[in-house]
C-alpha cells in the first residue's frame, strides 16, 4: 500500500489513488456523511456549463465529476494523472474520453477550453502555481475556472469540531470502508495543510485569474472558487 507525504511528490500521488480506485467513490460518499454529491451539484451549477461547450475537468478520477456536464451536453474531458482511477472509470464509463495529463504540464493547447474545472484535486498537485497557470493557458479569453476544495470552516467552535473529525475519526472511518486507509491519514493531513478561502483566491489572481471569487459550502468545509481570464 501507498502513503503520500506532504511534499506530494506526483508518483506516490498517483501509486495511491490507484490503490484507492475501485471504492474511492463510495469511500468519499461515506467519509462525508454523503455530502460529496450536494458538492458536485453546486460545482455544476457554478461551471453552468451549456451545450457544445468544452470543459476539462482536471482530478477528474473515475469520471464521476464529470457526468453533470455531459448531460446537458457540454463536450467534457475528463482528466487525471492515476491511470488506476482513469482505468476503473473506463470500465464504469466507457463513454467518457477520460484522458490521462499532469495537471502542472497539461496535454492540451492553448485556449482550448470554455470552463476549466478540478475537484477535491488541487491540493494533491506538487505545483499549486504552476497548475493555476496551466489552467490559465488552457482556458480560451471570456473562459472560467472553478474549484471545489477543502478548506477552513468560518466558525471557530465548528472547525475545532472538525479538525478533530479529520484526525481521530476519519482513520478509523477509513480503515472500515477503504482498500488504503493510509491514504486517508494523508488526505486529512492534507486538508489541514492547505490555503484557507483568501489564500488560495490570492493565488488565484497570482496567477493571472481575474474576478477571483469564492462562496462557501458546509460552513466552509468545502468553498467554491470562480474566476475568469481576461
Amino acid at each position: 500500500m501507498i502513503r503520500a507525504s506532504l511534499d506530494k511528490q506526483p508518483h506516490e500521488v498517483a501509486a495511491m489513488f490507484d490503490d484507492v480506485a475501485a471504492k474511492y467513490d463510495l469511500t468519499n460518499d461515506v467519509l462525508s456523511l454523503g455530502q460529496t454529491r450536494a458538492w458536485r451539484r453546486a460545482v455544476a451549477r457554478a461551471v453552468g456549463a451549456r451545450p457544445g461547450e468544452r470543459v476539462l475537468d482536471l482530478g477528474a478520477g473515475t469520471g464521476t465529476s464529470s457526468l453533470p456536464f455531459a448531460a446537458v451536453g457540454a463536450q467534457v474531458v475528463p482528466c487525471d494523472f492515476s491511470l488506476g482511477m482513469l482505468s476503473e472509470g473506463k470500465r464504469r464509463h466507457p463513454q467518457l474520453p477520460l484522458t490521462a495529463g499532469d495537471a502542472t504540464r497539461l496535454p492540451f493547447a492553448d485556449g482550448s477550453f470554455d470552463a476549466v474545472t478540478i475537484s477535491f484535486a488541487l491540493r494533491n498537485v506538487q505545483d499549486t502555481d504552476a497548475a493555476l497557470r496551466e489552467m490559465l493557458r488552457v482556458t480560451r479569453p471570456g473562459g472560467r475556472v472553478v474549484i471545489c476544495e477543502f478548506s477552513s470552516p468560518t466558525w471557530a467552535p465548528f472547525r475545532t469540531l472538525y479538525t478533530e473529525y479529520l484526525m481521530r475519526a476519519l482513520p478509523p472511518v477509513a480503515t472500515a470502508v477503504s482498500s488504503n486507509p493510509d491514504a486517508y491519514v494523508y488526505l486529512a493531513e492534507s486538508i489541514r495543510a492547505w490555503p484557507d478561502q483568501p489564500e488560495l483566491a490570492a493565488l488565484l489572481q497570482q496567477a493571472g485569474w481575474s474576478r477571483v471569487a469564492w462562496r462557501n459550502l458546509t460552513g466552509g468545509i468545502v468553498a467554491l472558487h470562480r474566476a475568469t481570464k481576461a
